[in-house]
């Protein structure tokens, strides 16, 4: 087998984010290279050098699977960076927006009685999911030589934003509504934009979870 073919079989066997696996790939091809040189520099014929390269590199079957466990981690890592910066960011920014909304106290006066009650679940979802984050954020990284089944955290990661996120945006579009009345918060310009940041770093979250379970799935 020459070496783009190999490469070419490695690179369909692996699945993650592309920057990293495009480097994981060029390694090896880099390796492959410079061993097939060697070899050829020996005196053989370059087909013949490739073939044994490949063949002391190994089958895609028995190298793919450490190089996807890297994969695997970065993805995880990636998603749980993400996590414990943009929750925590987004539970600070509401509550600013909080503060000053509404400028009359009085509309709080006729806040329903469950208000108060799913702002509070609310935060603690948030809290959670960005601990969440970073604890997996920190085992995939300094822990990860005490990670048996980095797989197993990576997923949980994406499990974990498919399940909140539903749950959190239907509480917080309940609360944007406002106290005094649907569509209050909807046109006070502050929320509107704290819902653009919301709404971007959700798609963010929901990217990174897909690929966390695409990557994690069985093969």
């Amino acid at each position: 087998m020459r070496i783009d073919d190999y490469v070419a079989d490695l690179d369909r066997a692996l699945s993650g984010p592309s920057g990293p696996k495009r480097d994981l790939v060029v390694e090896a091809r880099d390796s492959l290279s410079d061993t097939a040189d060697a070899l050829e520099a020996d005196g053989l014929e370059r087909a013949e050098a490739e073939r044994l390269a490949v063949a002391e590199f190994g089958p895609v079957a028995e190298i793919a699977p450490s190089y996807q466990t890297e994969l695997t981690a970065v993805a995880g890592r990636r998603l749980g960076l993400l996590l414990f910066i943009s929750v925590p960011l987004t539970a600070l920014m509401w509550s600013v927006v909080w503060r000053v909304y509404p400028t009359d106290p009085s509309v709080w006066v006729g806040r329903p009685a469950w208000y108060h009650v799913v702002s509070r679940l609310l935060d603690i979802c948030q809290l959670a999911t960005g601990l969440y984050g970073g604890v997996a954020l920190l085992a995939l990284g300094r822990g990860a030589r005490w990670i048996r089944r980095p797989r197993l955290v990576t997923r949980s990661l994406g499990v974990v934003v498919w399940g909140m996120l539903p749950i959190a945006g239907a509480m917080s579009l309940a609360l944007s509504y406002g106290p005094s009345g649907p569509g209050t918060m909807t046109s006070y310009l502050p929320a509107f934009l704290a819902n653009l940041v919301t709404t971007a770093f959700w798609g963010l979250q929901i990217y990174g979870a897909t690929r966390c379970l695409r990557v994690t799935r069985a093969r």
